[in-house]
């Protein structure tokens, strides 16, 4: 009976201690999320290419090695953002994360007209707002309707080999971010 209560109290006093290092460290993790460390590479609307030490920083490391990817921050309290580029890789896909890091929307070359990146990102108020008068530059896009106001887009690019490479990087260099 001693034994057990022993164990037990050692168990006890283990888990009190794990429980207290991890809660000293939260701050130290949170202060390194992927918005914090894109905002050390480029202002807000600025697409920054995700390769060598940012790419490993922000967990994509794991990722396969035949995409190459850019990131964006943005922020919808002053309008619409339009992300835009004028190449065309073989494939590109787009997640756009909310301000926590929680996926809330994808697409891909397949939903958009004639595959060609263009798509712009609003709330439902500003929705309504463009409806009413749709501008010209908008005629062609794809419009994502999201629930933040803030957050980060990654685009994708898929690079099947080599000689694809400079068409894959054109394409992730002319991407835009713009507000809209």
């Amino acid at each position: 009976m001693r034994k057990l209560l022993f164990a037990l109290l050692v168990g006890l006093v283990g888990a009190g201690i794990v429980h207290i290092v991890v809660i000293l460290l939260v701050p130290g993790f949170s202060e390194r999320d992927a918005w914090t460390r894109l905002s050390d590479e480029g202002d807000i609307h600025r697409m920054v290419r995700l390769d060598g030490e940012l790419a490993d920083d922000l967990s994509f490391d794991g990722a396969d090695p035949l995409f190459e990817a850019a990131a964006c921050r943005f922020d919808l309290t002053e309008g619409v953002v339009q992300v835009k580029s004028s190449g065309r890789p073989p494939f590109w896909s787009a997640s756009i994360y909310d301000r926590g890091g929680q996926n809330i929307y994808s697409l891909n070359d397949r939903s958009s007209p004639d595959r060609v990146t263009d798509f712009v990102l609003l709330t439902p108020a500003q929705m309504l707002e463009i409806r009413k008068a749709l501008p010209e530059d908008f005629e062609k896009s794809v419009f994502i309707e999201i629930p933040a106001e803030e957050g980060i887009v990654v685009i994708r690019a898929f690079r099947p080999d080599p000689s694809w490479s400079t068409i894959v990087s054109d394409f992730l260099e002319n991407l835009t971010c713009q507000p809209g």
